[in-house]
């Protein structure tokens, strides 16, 4: 019965592992398939408030889960978080001098990729790989609104955001750990015919 309880939520848990995928694929093939000169038109077009929304979440977003483990006293965690943070910026920075994509409606070069995506991402999967996904939700969603500003704006197309957010979150995931995992450990003694079998978690 144990075995049985145990696969089944091995099953539930891959299952909505790849629910979240689907989604997040769909969403931003959704962006993709609109063409770029329809995209900002979504909301009013070149909106400055939309603009300004997505500006303010690049410096907030990243200032959070910064903060987040300062308030956690996860000082590794600080530490893969900026280890991130300058490998996102490196490879943005990288890529928009290299590929130098022109912009929607030639308003300018080195679009490709978009940098307020990346950052604003490479923050949410931060908090999303170190303390889990429930915690990052309002993460991507600040991250995906701060995309759709870029659009809205005509900065961007669906491409510069889609490779953004994909700099973002793997410049998380390569240095990020989970915290719980390093902060929880199971202990086993035995001794003169007695086990005992304990549970320690570091504050």
């Amino acid at each position: 019965m144990q075995h049985f309880l145990k696969s089944g939520f091995k099953d539930q848990h891959k299952f909505f592992t790849q629910v979240k995928k689907i989604i997040f694929l769909f969403l931003f093939g959704l962006v993709l398939s609109i063409p770029s000169n329809l995209q900002a038109q979504l909301i009013e077009p070149n909106s400055e408030a939309v603009e300004t929304s997505g500006d303010v979440i690049l410096l907030a977003l990243p200032a959070t889960a910064a903060l987040t483990t300062v308030v956690m006293k996860d000082r590794k965690g600080f530490w893969q978080f900026t280890k991130g943070f300058a490998t996102n910026l490196a490879v943005t920075a990288g890529l928009k001098y290299a590929i130098n994509k022109r912009r929607p409606f030639n308003s300018g070069g080195q679009a490709f990729p978009s940098g307020h995506t990346s950052i604003t991402f490479q923050a949410a999967s931060f908090i999303h790989k170190r303390y889990g996904f429930k915690y990052s939700i309002p993460g991507y969603v600040l991250a995906g609104w701060t995309a759709y500003s870029r659009i809205n704006a005509t900065r961007h197309d669906g491409y510069d955001i889609l490779a953004g957010a994909v700099v973002g979150i793997g410049s998380s995931f390569i240095f990020t750990s989970p915290y719980q995992r390093e902060n929880m450990q199971l202990t086993f003694s035995s001794g003169n015919d007695q086990y005992l079998l304990g549970f320690v978690y570091r504050f």
